[in-house]
């Protein structure tokens, strides 16, 4: 059985890393995580990872891109940034955040400490309009990374450790947040994917 569940929790962690980048704002050092959202050039990540109005994006398999922060919100923490799409982007599926159930699986990956697409496993303790709380262990660099279920569905964007908790700003909040970027893309330039 603990074999069948160290493959199961491996191929999640490659899905995931797929869709997960590390952020690197082009104003000061430091780097968080972000997620692939959309095929059409979305990356979802915190507002405290990009303080300026770009980013670098750098994926597992070596590819760059550079990014416009298009949209923040810094009371709920949440960054949209936008980059021009290339073959082979895997976006995220996504879960209702009110869907998840106390005591359900969830992991975490992220970039902390310089360890690219790390993975951590816990449980969801509860889900309010503001936070997903679960007992995943964050460290630095975490930060906008995703918070999924035991089938790889983003519940969250990882934001903040308190009281030894993991706190996530529910993907309902995102989808939201992002209904206000509907026709604003379009203004925007990218860069090519390197």
């Amino acid at each position: 059985m603990t074999h069948a569940l160290d493959g199961e929790l491996a191929a999640l962690a490659t899905r995931l890393r797929a869709s997960t980048v590390r952020v690197y704002d082009e104003r000061r050092s430091g780097s968080g995580s972000g997620i692939v959202w959309s095929a059409e050039g979305t990356v979802m990540t915190n507002a405290h990872v990009v303080r300026g109005t770009r980013a670098r994006l750098e994926w597992e398999d070596g590819r760059s891109a550079h990014a416009e922060v298009v949209r923040r919100d810094d009371e709920r923490d949440l960054a949209a940034l936008c980059f021009e799409p290339s073959a082979g982007l895997v976006p995220v599926a996504v879960r209702s955040s009110s869907e998840l159930a106390p005591g359900e699986l969830v992991v975490a990956v992220g970039n902390p400490f310089g360890l690219t697409g790390a993975l951590t496993a816990g449980m969801g303790q509860r889900c309010n309009a503001r936070w997903v709380v679960a007992d995943v262990r964050l460290a630095p660099g975490n930060s906008g990374g995703p918070l999924a279920d035991g089938a790889g569905r983003v519940v969250g964007i990882n934001s903040m450790v308190a009281g030894g908790l993991a706190l996530a700003v529910p993907s309902d909040a995102v989808v939201a947040f992002l209904h206000g970027l509907r026709g604003r893309r379009a203004r925007h330039g990218f860069a090519n994917v390197a």
